[in-house]
């Protein structure tokens, strides 16, 4: 396929479908429904509206929104304007939304769907001066009470005529990190740089994407994030189809189920909360049983996979964060396997690749050429080179030439590659702590040994500074509804036995059942729902010693 960038893509999908629908946005039980062509009217009638706002060449335009339809139409408008976008997170508070504004130079902002809280905390951060469009008010979401209203910007403006075409050299995005170790950084991505991920598609395309248009996205992940952008956003306006969304938290399976996705994304964490769900109506025991009679299995599959919406799925595909094998192996046995992808904003969230009949249990799977993968015979720090590498940190120079040396991606992670090619991650250099022993621990490896206790949601394993590391958990909803004394005997077995597997200096002294959830609200998880280590540490480095030197073996926070 000739190289061609994002834009390309939305022409020729407005001119072979101009009356198939692109974007779907729930209202309750109602959907509405844009075509391409409209969209395409739109679009052109915003990018008018920015050119309006008199910004510098290639000036930097915010978007801090959940994800809606205006969302993709402003993302669109933003490039046809000729200028640079900037995703940001829609859970930011006012000093993290005025330290990314500064970060990145922003011009203007589009601010969007919020909830009411964190428009609260936000609007501060919203500069006075800084040119600002709002989206249309969504019902049980937040006023937003600055800014210019986004119909009437639309009422007043005529389609652009004859935008120019981006180069593949000029700068597309700017995504900052979601600064799970401190100050957010912003990761330069081209045109050319996303154009380049197409060309797995055309070669392999394990996200099993119709080239003829026939696919249904469902987009909930934050599409500020660049996984989410590049799995779902762009592959739909490049390879055609519709991009559905969610309404809230509380339609989510119901949009899903109005959706029924050809290709659906999630992390680690939506998985398990499916499985739950599924095993809330149906014990694990009874459904063991049900898939062992041949008729009565087939229908049972049927009906799970239906009643979740991904009857209709070719893909189904996790990210962000590891998945555990327990999980594949359960999704596997209803008929739903589930493929991994391992990558990270700084390479367009491309790696490597493990499909769902692989059979590597434990590993993220094999670079997706023309990818190159190597371990740093020192550190174990997987390194990768390939053409969808960021161009640079933002006005970072120091911390790209720390992170890209001679051509290659220092991705931060630790790990091996097996004699079929075959990546596995050991952890986090960042993560590794030193025990009062003096012995290095990783956490990760010691948090997999307590994957397939369902009584557990959220594992962290911490101890700097102590003889033996703890396990920080968060209880699952099966977990929460057990008796103390009942949870107490299943976390003390899951304990023996994964000390079992474990080396004397990384035994787990204490499972400590924590007293809240860990979310993005009160900082403990990233936007992206991966464990703030830092945070945790800075709030209960305090209570570790008296954990560790606890007689019991489970205690509660």
């Amino acid at each position: 396929m000739e190289t061609r960038t994002l834009i390309e893509g939305f022409y020729e999908w407005e001119k072979l479908t101009p009356n198939d629908t692109f974007l779907r946005q729930p209202f309750g039980s109602r959907w509405e429904e844009t075509t391409w062509s409209e969209a395409g009217v739109i679009v052109r009638k915003m990018a008018a509206a920015i050119k309006s706002l008199g910004l510098r060449d290639k000036a930097h335009i915010a978007i801090v929104s959940k994800n809606c339809r205006e969302w993709v139409i402003t993302d669109l408008a933003i490039i046809m304007a000729g200028y640079v976008s900037v995703p940001l997170y829609s859970t930011l508070n006012a000093e993290q939304l005025t330290e990314v504004l500064e970060l990145g130079d922003v011009d203007a902002i589009f601010i969007g769907k919020l909830d009411i809280p964190v428009w609260e905390n936000m609007k501060a951060g919203v500069p006075k001066d800084m040119p600002t469009i709002k989206f249309p008010q969504y019902e049980d979401n937040a006023k937003i009470d600055v800014g210019h209203d986004w119909d009437e910007l639309l009422s007043k403006h005529e389609p652009i005529v004859d935008p120019p075409l981006p180069k593949l050299d000029d700068t597309w995005t700017i995504v900052f990190t979601s600064g799970t170790t401190g100050t957010p950084k912003g990761v330069v991505l081209t045109y050319g740089t996303l154009s380049s991920t197409s060309e797995l598609i055309e070669r392999d395309n394990n996200l099993k994407i119709s080239k003829d248009g026939d696919n249904r996205y469902f987009s909930f992940l934050p599409l500020n994030h660049i996984a989410e952008r590049v799995v779902v956003e762009s592959n739909c306006i490049s390879y055609g189809g519709s991009l559905s969304f969610a309404e809230s938290l509380a339609t989510f399976a119901q949009n899903i189920q109005e959706t029924r996705p050809t290709l659906l994304f999630a992390v680690p964490r939506i998985w398990t909360k499916f499985q739950q769900g599924v095993l809330s109506k149906m014990p694990q025991a009874k459904l063991n049983k049900m898939l062992k009679i041949p008729f009565v299995s087939g229908m049972v599959k049927k009906k799970i996979q239906k009643a979740l919406g991904l009857d209709q799925a070719r893909c189904l595909l996790s990210g962000a964060a590891p998945i555990t094998q327990n999980s594949k192996d359960w999704y596997k046995t209803i008929g739903l396997p589930i493929a991994e992808g391992y990558g990270m904003t700084e390479n367009c969230a491309v790696c490597t690749f493990i499909g769902p009949d692989e059979d590597k249990p434990g590993s993220v799977g094999r670079v997706q050429a023309p990818g190159q993968l190597k371990i740093d015979a020192e550190t174990e720090e997987i390194l990768m080179k390939a053409p969808f590498v960021m161009k640079e940190y933002y006005k970072s120079p120091e911390k790209t030439k720390e992170t890209i040396s001679d051509g290659w991606l220092h991705t931060g992670d630790q790990g091996y590659i097996d004699e079929d090619g075959y990546l596995f991650i050991t952890g986090r250099i960042k993560d590794t702590f030193k025990s009062e022993k003096g012995q290095f621990i990783v956490p990760a490896p010691i948090e997999w040994k307590f994957a397939g206790d369902d009584d557990i949601e959220q594992i962290a394993v911490v101890g700097r500074g102590i003889a033996q590391p703890l396990a920080l958990v968060v209880l699952s909803d099966a977990g929460a509804q057990k008796s103390k004394d009942l949870l107490k005997g299943s976390l003390n077995a899951t304990l023996e036995n994964a000390n079992a597997k474990l080396e004397g200096y990384k035994k787990v002294s204490t499972i400590v059942v924590m007293d809240q959830p860990w979310t993005t609200e009160n900082g403990m998880l990233t936007p992206t729902l991966k464990v703030k280590r830092n945070v945790i540490n800075k709030a209960l480095s305090e209570k570790y010693r008296d954990w560790h030197e606890c007689d019991e073996c489970v205690v509660w926070a």
